[in-house]
């Protein structure tokens, strides 16, 4: 037996570190924390029917990543008395919007968790382990471990001799704070463009958004190439990171261009597939987020770098089905009778594929850098 999961979660602030709080609800028979999960309604695609259960059961929407993170069991007791095994695909609901009604709120509790309270609650443990993927701050924690020059000074008591000592060494620039910086400026223009793509009066509001974070983020590839012709260390080969912020800011411009192309062509109707990429989206640029403090300390998060440049890589080959299968849907429906409407979906197409594919030109980039250091 297969069924679907939604986990509807939020960040609390914009940090890169920021924490993850993710939305259960009680089930109905036992009144213990779940996700909100549901089966496969036939001809309905698996995560638009985990979308569905979050709204009823949860009263939550949002963009669901059409790739789920995962996969966890659970035994189902039958009306018949059969207890039988059920995978459950697990698909990231970024929340949007958070109703105040919604269908099953006279049978369900739903609260906000931390991750840790989450998978306290939960009582699968695969399900629990789901949970805690979402979890980078114990990553972050080690990336950001104290060096060995400023263990010794501590230690040793010769923090003012060390400082002078730190002053004659040649600068070493400030590579990680920017990437961090950048990484922040992709998921806020994510975000927006998912918005923009959802439809509704306020899509001058969202339009303008991705350009100011576009901007942001161009300030921060300026100060990083500028920061490479100074510096004399740097913590990767040139090269790698010219080529890493490159390939993120190839990212946020095609967020850009995704959002000029929406304004200059006044479209207000968005297809499926296009809110199922700018989804994708939603979570390679999450994922590209948590991805950016590791790099203080490659060789240490070698393994968890290439866990989720794997997951990058492996949604960049949905998004290209999805993407296939929005063009030929829209050709179908205009490509005779309005030529123009089937030209404009298929520039909108164009850019968000070449979106999640500077994505994944980004986890190529953190892919050799790890083959290089780890």
């Amino acid at each position: 037996m297969r069924q679907i999961a939604a986990i509807p979660y939020r960040t609390e602030g914009s940090a890169i570190d920021a924490p993850v709080m993710v939305m259960l609800v009680t089930s109905r028979g036992t009144g213990r924390w779940v996700v909100p999960k549901g089966n496969i309604p036939v001809g309905l695609p698996p995560h638009s029917a985990a979308a569905r259960e979050a709204m009823e059961e949860a009263g939550v929407e949002g963009a669901i990543c059409p790739t789920p993170i995962g996969s966890y069991r659970y035994r189902k007791r039958r009306s018949n008395g059969a207890s039988l095994m059920v995978d459950v695909d697990v698909f990231p609901l970024a929340v949007t919007q958070e109703h105040g009604a919604w269908k099953e709120q006279n049978e369900r509790e739903r609260r906000w968790f931390s991750l840790t309270e989450a998978a306290e609650a939960v009582d699968e443990p695969d399900l629990r382990e789901l949970i805690r993927s979402f979890d980078h701050a114990e990553f972050n924690a080690a990336a950001r471990r104290t060096g060995m020059l400023q263990t010794v000074a501590r230690k040793s008591r010769i923090s003012a001799m060390f400082a002078w000592f730190q002053r004659l060494l040649p600068r070493t620039g400030n590579f990680f704070d920017l990437f961090e910086a950048h990484a922040l400026s992709i998921v806020a223009a994510a975000d927006a463009l998912a918005r923009l793509l959802q439809g509704g009066p306020a899509a001058a509001d969202h339009i303008r958004e991705v350009t100011e974070r576009e901007n942001d983020a161009d300030d921060v590839t300026r100060d990083v190439l500028k920061t490479v012709r100074k510096t004399f260390l740097t913590p990767f080969d040139r090269g790698a990171i010219t080529s890493l912020i490159s390939a993120m800011d190839n990212a946020v411009d095609e967020m850009r261009a995704t959002a000029t192309a929406v304004s200059l062509y006044e479209v207000r109707e968005f297809d499926q597939e296009m809110r199922d990429m700018a989804a994708i989206i939603v979570d390679a640029a999450r994922l590209t987020a948590t991805a950016m403090p590791l790099l203080r300390d490659v060789a240490r998060n070698g393994g968890r770098l290439h866990e989720l440049t794997e997951r990058l890589i492996r949604m960049e080959g949905h998004a290209d089905e999805i993407h296939d299968a929005g063009v030929k849907r829209a050709f179908q429906r205009d490509g005779a009778d309005n030529t123009l409407q089937f030209i404009v979906a298929r520039e909108i197409y164009k850019h968000l594929e070449r979106i999640v594919d500077a994505l994944e030109d980004v986890a190529n980039e953190i892919d050799g850098i790890v083959i290089d250091h780890a």
